[in-house]
């Protein structure tokens, strides 16, 4: 810690402790540009500045635990440690190898068994309460508030009504509305994570990390008078009730008036603030990988990321073949061909192999064992779609019989709810799953808070609008959230987006077609996904014959990786463009995405260092503005001293992998 934090801290310790004058805390960043500043009075309260300037205001904070017992009023320190972390840490399945960890810390320890940890970062801050009570604990509720000096515009997605059920019960996909703060509704919520854009293009992030047997917060309008959010947290449901499509949600019927019962011995989740004065550096953010616990699973090196040929967007539309497709032995054969010959590593079975609220009853229309049989002689691995409440009712079953058949993992869906319960049951499948050596893709789910990072078998995860909404959403400007998501919702962890429509089209052509649907936007704009949108499962959603007949995009996607050792973030603007450059051995895969408004941007490729490079581009094509399908590839010979000049159309992209010359 920074010598003027520790003087602040020793010179207001004995002050504290009377807890009946203000006492006040500092913690810096490492660099010195971010202060964390704590008081303690009747509340505990925080606030934020960068380089001088407020970012948040004093931001009071408590537990109320119990039959009403407040933790945090009347504060009375009794111990405070300061600690300076430089480290790093591996992180085989990312956007890189390694993470340093590099913060200063200040945790306070309150009389009544209880403490508040803050770190400060040069790129943020986090916070987080811990207790040290015996047995159990009931938690009523928690008081996290993010207060802001002006009326600063957010991006909040919104809850949505969601099948007739109460508010806590959401798919977590909504496109943001961008609104100053105080156009916020007060009987509305959003969901995490919520970017806040101030003066001097600074950029404020709020999300969570470490979530573990504990509700997911959303945030709230303080007051119509206040320009603040609040944390809300969803009731524990205590009694459930089927329901949704195919009767696969289980839904809140009653909620308590609580949110949380816990070991009165635990660390709560961190709160976590994300500051940014360059838009492209949110990209590229490590926080929430640096705040998560580390891995249980001991040795992962079972654990093999890898692209999917997916079934259900395309709606197992394949044709020119001599068999009817749809759910059966031949068309998931033929889908394993396709894996196959592009080197794909996996194909997902989707709903229709089993009964969707009975793993153990298998469909008549497949043999299962076949199709993985097949799988296996070809080294394509073949994972299972599931509901959650299937899986939840029969897991250990369920996961002893299909990790000895040879499945590979399961793709989990229709969970639709973060409150205490239903986090702590993917916390309990995660480690279940691990002890089979399965993967598990978190679909129907809310954002990642660090998951991936304790359990790193745990490689996909939605929370995000993916491409499946064109299907039956002709309103949505899906260019504009696609030029969002990488700077908010992104920054959380992996996004199980399902990129690679074949069929694209402009805002004026597109149009929501169930079996043989399209994007919005070009070719180019898919393709530069499997850059941009970290996943290290990630999907190939159009079909087979399709992606034949576009056999030199297939090409191209094939060799992008879905892990990498390196990201840099090159430049972008929040809902407008990104450019971003992602490292894999001695390959470089560089890309670009636009929104509606056609631009060009420059990317600078001092990041190849020395050498003489190739680079296989795909851009849009001159007409892509009339055909979004249009596109050009082009071979450059390029080195770090080049600038390429790029022109992206209208919901365009641009995609390019950069080679040392000699290779391939």
């Amino acid at each position: 810690m920074r010598k003027v934090s520790l003087l602040c801290l020793l010179a207001f310790t004995a002050g504290a402790i009377s807890a009946q004058k203000t006492s006040t805390y500092h913690v810096k960043s490492p660099d010195g540009k971010l202060d964390v500043i704590i008081e303690t009075a009747a509340k505990i309260s925080w606030s934020v500045s960068y380089e001088q300037e407020p970012v948040i205001r004093p931001s009071s904070v408590s537990l109320t635990i119990g039959e009403g017992e407040i933790l945090g009023d009347h504060p009375i320190l009794l111990h405070a440690k300061t600690a300076s972390v430089n480290s790093s840490f591996l992180t085989p399945i990312y956007r890189k190898k390694s993470v340093v960890d590099k913060y200063d810390e200040l945790s306070l320890e309150f009389k009544g068994g209880y403490g508040i940890i803050y770190r400060a970062y040069d790129d943020g801050l986090a916070y987080r309460f811990f207790t040290k009570r015996k047995g159990d604990m009931t938690v009523q509720s928690e008081e996290a508030n993010f207060n802001f000096a002006d009326d600063d515009t957010c991006f909040i997605p919104y809850v949505r009504d969601f099948r007739g059920t109460d508010q806590y019960s959401q798919s977590f996909e909504a496109n943001y509305t961008e609104a100053p703060i105080s156009k916020m509704k007060p009987d509305t919520i959003g969901f995490l994570p919520v970017l806040v854009r101030q003066s001097k293009n600074k950029k404020v992030l709020l999300t969570e990390a470490d979530l573990e047997d504990y509700p997911g917060m959303f945030v709230g309008l303080r007051s119509a008078s206040e320009k603040g959010l609040k944390g809300v947290f969803a009731p524990y449901p205590i009694e459930e009730m089927q329901g949704g499509y195919n009767m696969m949600n289980t839904l809140a019927a009653k909620r308590a008036g609580y949110i949380a019962q816990v070991n009165g011995t635990r660390s709560f989740p961190w709160r976590v603030v994300i500051l940014s004065t360059r838009d492209a550096d949110l990209a590229n953010s490590d926080m929430i990988q640096k705040l998560a616990s580390p891995s249980r699973i001991g040795d992962a090196s079972w654990v093999k990321p890898g692209k999917v040929s997916w079934d259900w967007w395309n709606d197992w539309n394949i044709s020119h073949v001599d068999f009817k497709a749809g759910i059966s032995t031949e068309t998931y054969k033929y889908y394993i061909d396709f894996a196959a010959a592009n080197k794909l590593e996996y194909i997902i079975m989707d709903e229709g192999w089993s009964s969707v609220l009975d793993l153990m009853k298998l469909s008549g229309k497949i043999n299962l064992q076949e199709i993985v049989d097949y799988g296996k002689q070809k080294n394509i691995g073949v994972i299972l779609w599931a509901s959650w409440y299937s899986v939840w009712q029969k897991t250990d079953e369920a996961f002893s019989k299909y990790a000895a058949m040879g499945i590979k993992g399961f793709k989990i869906d229709f969970m639709d709810r973060d409150d205490q319960k239903m986090v702590a049951s993917l916390y309990t499948i995660a480690m279940k799953a691990a002890g089979h050596h399965l993967l598990i893709d978190l679909h129907g789910m809310y954002k990642p808070t660090g998951m991936q990072r304790t359990f790193p078998n745990v490689i996909g995860f939605e929370g995000v609008k993916g491409m499946e909404n064109v299907k039956w959403t002709p309103n949505d400007d899906v260019p504009r959230y696609d030029l969002s998501i990488p700077f908010i919702r992104m920054v959380a962890g992996p996004m199980d987006y399902t990129p690679g429509a074949m069929r694209n089209a402009t805002k004026a052509s597109f149009r929501p077609v169930n079996s043989m649907p399209m994007s919005q936007g070009t070719r180019c704009h898919q393709l530069a996904m499997y850059t941009i949108y970290e996943a290290p499962l990630q999907m190939l959603s159009d079909n087979p014959t399709i992606y034949m007949k576009e056999q030199e995009c297939t090409d191209f996607i094939s060799k992008i990786p879905t892990r990498f050792d390196e990201t840099v973030a090159l430049d972008g603007q929040v809902g407008e463009y990104i450019a971003l450059a992602r490292k894999k051995d001695h390959d470089w895969f560089v890309a670009a995405m636009g929104n509606w408004t056609p631009r060009d941007l420059t990317i600078d490729l001092s990041f190849l260092g020395e050498g003489n490079f190739v680079a296989e581009i795909f851009k849009d094509g001159l007409n892509a503005d009339r055909d979004a399908t249009d596109y050009k590839k082009e071979t450059l010979r390029v080195s770090a001293k080049d600038k390429l000049l790029i022109h992206l159309s209208n919901g365009g992209g641009w995609a390019g992998r950069i080679y040392p010359e000699g290779g391939k």
